[in-house]
């Protein structure tokens, strides 16, 4: 093994003059040609053998720290160097190199042989690429900082502007009498006939009328588990008991009744519908989530549109729908009519709720397209108009809302299953005219497959 001066251990016996590149820094060493030179000056000169290279003394501490591979050695080397005619000496300009290693600087190119004694020869230097000045390298990792940030920002920016604009005005905390926690995650998502921010023009148009109150046209329980995703309509004209309630307005006490489903939002608004709810089904509703008609028509606007078919000529005055066979993209206010409409529906009832879920995942689908949910133009639109008359529960957070969202959008990709409570009658007689009676035994059971997270059972798909 060959000793460098500085400590270092070459694992080369260079026996056949081998270049053998440095293991740390990728040079190129002739030491094989330098030995031999040397060997060739010692016969011709009678001259001893070259002493090891003796490095400065340090450098003032003003002097910067030296480049391993610009280093210069000092003016003139120490008496006891050998001369020129033997090695290449470390002093000249184009000797530069590490301490006790011969520069490789000089000669001909690589393998070209010219090299000899102080001619420089050898091959040449593998140089490093130069680099490119601090200031420039500094100005591009800020421009990519910039432009990584940017999204980030805008990102962040609007996750906290659409969490502070949530209507959290439920108290799920306050219901007494509540089933205990099941299994998974249950949404009552509701959509309320609430007029709020229509115009008078804009209540004649969407043939919402001007009825004072609120009422709501789709009731669904959607829920995730282990299993994915099940949406269960409610049939508004469900014959359900409601429990006893105290209107908040009057202070009176009203005892437990039967009614329509549709009646408990009426007499006592969210309260009293998610507590009638968790009263006939024995789900614990986790969330809740309710728009109005000006959401719901500013939000289908704002995505552009959903595409939706149907398979007969679809004439309804009271909703204003008037729809050929075939498919067609609704706008706001041909959704609205879309999802209220019920007269041409040969299941009543049960059909639009069918219609609702339909068009809900569509919805859902056309707001997550990579042209709706990446273009920041349309996606804050888009949520400002769904945002606008949203109605949630206390608890609801932003996480909350995105989980449902991503829910429906599994609904429509496969990921789930859209239901309706199972039915005996859909014109049951009641003395507040005709509803829809659940068929109990399968209803329970249907409740139950959902209340434990256990996949929904096939006959009642």
């Amino acid at each position: 093994m060959n000793e460098w001066a500085d400590g270092r251990t070459d694992r080369n016996q260079y026996g056949g003059g081998m270049d053998t590149p440095h293991v740390l820094t990728g040079e190129v060493w002739g030491y094989g040609e330098y030995v031999h030179q040397a060997h060739q000056a010692h016969q011709a000169h009678l001259m001893p053998p070259p002493s090891p290279y003796v490095p400065p003394a340090d450098p003032p501490a003003s002097t910067p720290p030296a480049d391993p591979l610009t280093y210069a050695a000092p003016a003139s080397p120490p008496a006891s160097s050998p001369s020129a005619a033997t090695v290449i000496s470390l002093s000249s300009p184009a000797a530069v190199g590490r301490p006790g290693i011969p520069s490789q600087r000089g000669g001909g190119a690589m393998g070209s042989g010219s090299g000899g004694a102080g001619s420089g020869g050898g091959p040449t230097l593998r140089r490093r690429p130069p680099r490119q000045p601090a200031s420039r390298r500094r100005r591009i990792a800020r421009a990519v900082a910039l432009l990584i940030s940017i999204p980030l920002v805008a990102s962040a920016g609007t996750y906290v502007w659409a969490d502070s604009t949530l209507d959290r005005k439920v108290d799920l905390g306050k219901a007494a009498d509540r089933p205990p926690l099941g299994k998974g995650t249950n949404y009552l998502i509701v959509g309320s006939d609430s007029r709020t921010g229509l115009s008078g023009a804009a209540k004649k148009q969407l043939h919402t009328g001007s009825a004072d109150g609120g009422r709501t046209d789709s009731m669904m329980v959607l829920h995730t588990g282990a299993h994915g995703s099940t949406l269960m309509s409610l049939p508004r004209d469900s014959w359900v008991t409601i429990p006893s309630f105290i209107r908040p307005e009057t202070g009176k006490h009203y005892r437990a009744d039967r009614n329509k489903l549709n009646a408990a939002y009426s007499l006592g608004g969210p309260d009293l519908l998610i507590r009638t709810i968790e009263h006939n089904t024995g789900l614990r509703i986790n969330h809740y989530a309710e728009i109005g008609f000006a959401g719901f028509v500013g939000l289908v606007n704002a995505v552009g549109g959903v595409d939706m078919c149907v398979n007969k000529n679809v004439r309804d005055e009271k909703s204003g729908l008037n729809l050929t066979k075939g498919c067609h993209n609704l706008d706001g206010a041909k959704a609205l009519a879309f999802v209220r409409q019920r007269h041409q529906e040969a299941e009543g009832d049960l059909g639009r709720s069918k219609n609702q879920q339909k068009f809900l995942a569509a919805l859902a689908h056309k707001a997550a397209t990579p042209g709706v949910a990446l273009d920041p133009f349309t996606m804050y639109p888009t949520m400002r108009a769904g945002l606008d008359t949203l109605i949630v529960d206390k608890g609801m957070e932003m996480p909350d809302l995105l989980s449902l969202f991503q829910a429906m959008k599994g609904v429509t990709a496969g990921d789930g299953q859209r239901i309706n409570v199972p039915v005996s009658s859909r014109d049951f007689r009641t003395s507040k005219g005709s509803a829809v009676r659940w068929n109990t035994a399968r209803a329970k059971k249907l409740f139950g497959e959902l209340r434990h997270d256990r996949p929904v059972s096939r006959d009642l798909r």
